[in-house]
């Protein structure tokens, strides 16, 4: 391998860098998350958490619900976000296109109630960047996993590539470069 290929990411840092740019157009005050549905190393939808369609974002109001400055300051107040996860999932589905057989890459480990619905939306393997499911969450992942319903990898992106994407963004691409 020549010293050029070696500077490409590998195919998980590709895609969690991929989920990591989605996160970026996040309106959640409390966790920017998120996600890309991948099938035959082709990009079939992404996804990122926020209020629903057409409801304000906790981003431009400054709040989730009144007098709360983020969802997670609640024990009690549901979430107003639609999760990376269901909205990738979504848009999958609003425009036909399968996830069946498909893999998703998430900036955060899908909450139980997204696992459940990547496990019957047809994708097989999760890759997280973060961990998020602990105690009694945990148990129930685990059950999915031991019953062979998805797989679950927690990856991280290598300082080395993040740096050499930082360079990628900051800077124009389509320029020519010298190679030494």
């Amino acid at each position: 391998m020549t010293f050029l290929e070696q500077q490409r990411p590998t195919w998980d840092e590709y895609f969690i860098m991929i989920a990591k740019l989605a996160a970026t157009r996040s309106t959640c005050l409390a966790f920017p998350v998120g996600a890309v549905i991948v099938k035959d190393r082709q990009v079939l939808a992404t996804g990122y958490n926020g209020s629903p369609s057409g409801s304000a974002h906790c981003t431009a109001q400054g709040f989730c619900y009144p007098g709360l400055s983020s969802c997670d300051a609640s024990s009690s107040l549901p979430s107003r976000a639609v999760h990376a996860e269901a909205n990738a999932i979504a848009q999958a589905a609003k425009h036909g296109i399968s996830t069946h057989g498909a893999s998703i890459y998430v900036t955060l480990e899908p909450c139980i109630s997204c696992l459940k619905l990547i496990i019957s939306a047809g994708i097989q393997e999760v890759f997280y960047e973060t961990g998020f499911n602990k105690g009694e969450k945990g148990l129930v992942r685990d059950a999915f996993l031991k019953d062979g319903l998805v797989n679950l990898t927690q990856i991280h992106l290598s300082s080395e590539t993040a740096k050499r994407a930082s360079i990628f963004l900051l800077n124009p691409t389509s320029v020519a470069r010298e190679i030494s």
